[in-house]
């Protein structure tokens, strides 16, 4: 699943580390779900989306392929 993590947190000069704080969960969830590696849970995806505020859908790009 694609997602815009990566050019939000540029946006607002955050780091990994911080976002994950944030969120409650660790640097290397963030990067993985960055790199695709990782899909979000629901729960975390609304969490990220709303720390931004953002909607889900503005933060993750949804595929039936993916």
């Amino acid at each position: 699943m694609k997602n815009h993590i990566q050019e939000l947190r540029k946006i607002h000069n955050l780091s990994q580390e911080k976002l994950a704080r944030a969120v409650g969960t660790t640097r290397q969830t963030i990067t993985s779900i960055e790199t695709g590696k990782y899909t979000a849970s629901l729960p975390l995806a609304f969490k990220i989306a709303r720390f931004f505020r953002k909607s889900i859908e503005e933060v993750f790009e949804f595929s039936e392929e993916d």
